[in-house]
């Protein structure tokens, strides 16, 4: 039966990404995308995971590698590092008026300052 009709995600796969160590909705979002469009499974994502021990803790505890992709590097890490150098200063680059002298001027009439 399906869980995420957004996804098509099954209560089958869900289990099977809980027995892969995933004990939250979050990580099972993580894992497949269910519960991140509409919100509508995660009810019963969270009834599908029930409130027992989380297999991923205990596989961590036993020395497993931490699953679900843990081993992934942060994206700070891959951006390389930008030096710090100030922009150069264009003494002959024209200077922008202020974006309220570029608009029209419009006059209301005292009829309607006085309704509003």
């Amino acid at each position: 039966m399906y869980v995420c009709s957004c996804f098509g995600i099954t209560e089958q796969q869900v289990r099977d990404h809980a027995d892969t160590g995933a004990c939250t909705p979050r990580q099972i979002a993580s894992a497949c995308k269910a519960g991140t469009d509409c919100g509508g499974c995660v009810r019963r994502i969270q009834a599908l995971l029930g409130r027992g021990a989380c297999p991923r803790r205990e596989l961590i505890d036993k020395g497993a590698p931490e699953p679900l992709g843990a081993d992934v590097p942060p994206v700070a890490a891959e951006v390389p590092p930008v030096a710090a150098e100030p922009l150069p200063v264009l003494p002959d680059a024209p200077v922008a008026e202020p974006a309220a002298a570029l608009l029209p001027v419009v006059q209301v009439s005292p009829a309607y300052r006085e309704a509003a």
